[in-house]
């Protein structure tokens, strides 16, 4: 459910197994969506697709790319092609390489009733043989070319990326244009990714916070696609076939549901020719189901018995759309009371003054079709009860009187300051945060107006913020031993 961390990193070619359904955090995060990658055991894809030196050139020169932010020079391009596809571009040749990020519309959301896993399944599948390359000869030529590429299926979208050195573009770009377009989804490379995915839902029947996750979502969301796992279930996932994968392909593979972002050495000349050589040959519209917008069941509890060592504990409260006038002042008031580590009311009353956890933190969950605020922490099992009644005081304080003054200038001047360096610290970050100001429908011109639009929100707007997101009662989870003390005196 929760935000759009979600997530979005620089490619990469190791997928995880699974990840918290809680904890995205403020705005656009560097790696956001994209770090949702598809549920695979870590480690599992196999070996390497970039040769060893091509490896260490590209983690070289993008460890010591500077924040492009930084120059006077950055200008973000809108460039459209002769077809019609739209993407935005920052030129920077201080080193030659290209990142391209794109996204497309629909994502897990889109899986059938009965074929949970489907989008997760079909990212893996990509780099699994395309066009007349099957698996192996498509990684040979991916290797060849020095490039990164990666797919990752999320909530609300499915997202792909690469990363290609300049002189290898023309071959790189041909190969993109294969996964896009020509995917093969033949039954070995299923099998085996399938093999890879199984392994992992089986790993997560084994995991306690995992359960508890699954029927957190469920008692959050009801019937909703976001109370599903995205992974799938052993029944879901046995039952795709090559024709399932086909279908979902060109359902959700078409220029009107496309968005795309490219920084480096590629000029806007080029980059038209590129994009229609990559996503010309998709079909015009997207033929997506139907979701609805949901808000979270609030005023429940939810106690999940494990018998471990420490207890976690997750409450949702109301939350704000991006697009909505009081947003600003709901993201100011978040990072007060918990977005910052080791600045927050609850990091303050939870860890330094009692020593409870180690980390508490809230997050704004900002997904297309349901908002939140969620606040998480772990504790002693025989301290849950206590810690608990902490954080419900701190956010009932905040509720009723909102932050100070001095709070509220503070967390202006880091909110404003730090955004470089969260979000464009290297092209891959800068190619992913210009996506994310797409699909949240920003304007190409955001960067320059997010200072004042930080700085014109007053304290009573905050105060009024905090009003409206903490004075509903909230869901809580309690994940730990079976522990009368564990709930709320």
């Amino acid at each position: 459910m929760w935000e759009k961390v979600d997530w979005r990193a620089a490619p990469r070619r190791l997928r995880g197994a699974g990840r918290s359904a809680v904890g995205a955090k403020l705005e656009h995060p560097s790696s956001d969506r994209a770090a949702l990658g598809h549920r695979l055991p870590q480690g599992e894809k196999g070996r390497s697709r970039i040769a060893p030196l091509v490896t260490l050139l590209l983690s070289l020169v993008f460890l010591v790319l500077p924040a492009l932010s930084a120059r006077a020079a950055m200008s973000i391009q809108e460039v459209t092609s002769s077809k019609g596809i739209t993407a935005w571009l920052v030129e920077d040749y201080s080193v030659p390489l290209v990142a391209i990020r794109f996204a497309f519309d629909g994502g897990t959301t889109q899986d059938p009733a009965g074929k949970e896993g489907l989008a997760n399944l079909m990212s893996g599948l990509f780099d699994e043989g395309a066009g007349n390359l099957d698996s192996e000869d498509f990684q040979i030529k991916l290797d060849d070319v020095g490039a990164e590429l990666s797919f990752e299926a999320a909530r609300d979208g499915i997202y792909g990326s690469m990363r290609m050195l300049a002189e290898q573009r023309d071959a790189a770009f041909d190969l993109l244009r294969l996964a896009v377009t020509e995917p093969r989804f033949d039954q070995a490379p299923i099998d085996r990714i399938r093999a890879q995915v199984l392994s992992g839902i089986i790993a997560n029947e084994l995991d306690p916070d995992t359960l508890a996750q699954r029927k957190w979502l469920e008692a959050l969301y009801g019937t909703h696609p976001y109370a599903r796992p995205e992974e799938g279930t052993r029944q879901s996932i046995a039952t795709i076939t090559p024709d399932d994968l086909i279908a979902f392909h060109k359902a959700n593979f078409a220029r009107d549901g496309l968005h795309v972002a490219v920084v480096g050495a590629i000029d806007a000349e080029t980059l038209k020719k590129k994009l229609d050589l990559v996503f010309g040959g998709l079909p015009q519209h997207q033929a997506l189901s139907a979701v609805a917008d949901v808000d979270p069941k609030l005023n429940q509890q939810l106690e999940v018995n494990y018998d471990q060592p420490q207890t976690s504990l997750q409450l949702a409260y109301p939350g704000v759309e991006r697009s909505a006038p009081d947003f600003f002042a709901a993201v100011l008031m978040n990072e007060i009371l918990g977005g910052s580590a080791f600045t927050s009311r609850l990091f303050e009353e939870v860890r330094e003054k009692r020593g409870l956890a180690y980390s508490v933190s809230s997050n704004l969950v900002d997904h297309q079709h349901a908002n939140a605020l969620a606040i998480t922490t772990s504790t002693r099992a025989d301290r849950a009860a206590e810690t608990l009644a902490v954080v419900r005081e701190v956010v009932k304080r905040m509720a009723q009187e909102g932050p100070t003054e001095a709070e509220l200038a503070a967390t202006k001047k880091y909110l404003v300051g730090a955004y470089a360096i969260n979000n464009l610290n290297s092209s891959a970050a800068i190619a992913a945060t210009l996506l994310e100001l797409q699909l949240d429908k920003l304007g190409i011109d955001y960067m320059q107006r997010r200072a004042a639009l930080i700085n014109a929100v007053t304290l009573d707007q905050v105060k009024a913020a905090a009003k409206k997101l903490l004075c509903a009662e909230p869901a809580i989870m309690v994940v730990g031993p079976k522990h009368g003390e564990a709930k709320e005196e």
